[in-house]
């Protein structure tokens, strides 16, 4: 009688956690601190262009498709070639940046290099440079020294390093919220550092900020700018339990609703015991009563 009663008990506690409603309980998200430009370490404003540089999220609209560049060869390119059948990882940067665009390619190709999914394959990256001086010759050694870090072979055709006028550079820059500034007295542009993830139909789908990523995240933007067409079962998982917070431009874990899978877990387990145990109840002879 004492083992019924525990079964029970566990499975209605397991089965009110199961159905406790999706969006209760979720833990409340830090403040934004990952876009560079916004203020110094010490808190205090920053002053002359680093007060412009920024982004401004603009999650589910469209990128003109009709923007001509040149590639790192030099052909002329529209940026909806790139798109139609893949997402895509946006990053606007420029080659000749001293320190920034590097640190932030080299993270994006480091948690690339950690994924299932392969450049060119699930998904393509383009990179736009925001100097109108720069070159396809520099987009082309730019593009040789980031696969050579990537590291796989065969992914050559789904990296896009691309230059263009200042008009194209700028209707992409406002269309994803990107603000930069060019600081003529170093002869620099100061801008934000960050990723934005885009859907087949060139549609804004994720931000991602800063200069490492979290695989976690970059796998679960490219799945829901996919659709859902990439990924495992796991992925849809995953974005049950970690929801984007567009302040902090990642995911966040969702505690209610990972408490919730796992008290479905339990009742199904506890379920599958008292199955167990009522078979092995029909199977068990009993003994003969005495006379």
């Amino acid at each position: 009688m004492t083992l019924k009663r525990t079964i029970s008990s566990a499975f209605t506690l397991s089965l009110l956690l199961a159905l406790l409603p999706a969006g209760a309980g979720a833990l409340p998200s830090s403040p934004p601190g990952v876009v560079e430009g916004a203020r110094t370490p010490a808190g205090a404003p920053v002053t002359g262009p680093l007060q412009q540089v920024g982004y401004d999220q603009r999650l589910g609209e469209q990128v003109p498709l009709d923007l001509a560049f040149r590639d790192e060869a030099g052909r002329p390119v529209r940026l909806g070639g790139y798109l139609g059948k893949k997402p895509a990882i946006l990053v606007l940067a420029y080659y000749e940046c001293p320190m920034l665009c590097d640190m932030v390619l080299a993270g994006v190709t480091g948690s690339l290099k950690t994924l299932s999914f392969d450049v060119g394959k699930e998904f393509d990256v383009i990179v736009v440079s925001i100097d109108p001086g720069e070159t396809p010759k520099l987009a082309a050694d730019k593009k040789r020294s980031t696969i050579s870090r990537y590291g796989r072979y065969g992914t050559d055709a789904g990296w896009h390093f691309l230059t263009g006028r200042q008009e194209e550079i700028t209707r992409l820059a406002r269309a994803v919220g990107f603000r930069y500034a060019y600081d003529a007295e170093r002869d620099e542009y100061a801008h934000a550092a960050g990723t934005v993830f885009l859907t087949p139909k060139g549609k804004i789908s994720r931000y991602l900020y800063g200069i490492e990523f979290a695989p976690k995240d970059v796998r679960l933007a490219l799945v829901e700018s996919a659709g859902g067409r990439i990924g495992t079962v796991i992925d849809q998982v995953l974005l049950y339990c970690f929801h984007y917070n567009p302040e902090m431009g990642r995911y966040s874990a969702m505690t209610l609703n990972i408490l919730r899978i796992a008290a479905a877990a339990t009742a199904l387990g506890v379920i599958a015991l008292v199955l167990f145990l009522l078979r092995l109840e029909r199977r068990t002879p009993r003994p003969v009563e005495a006379a």
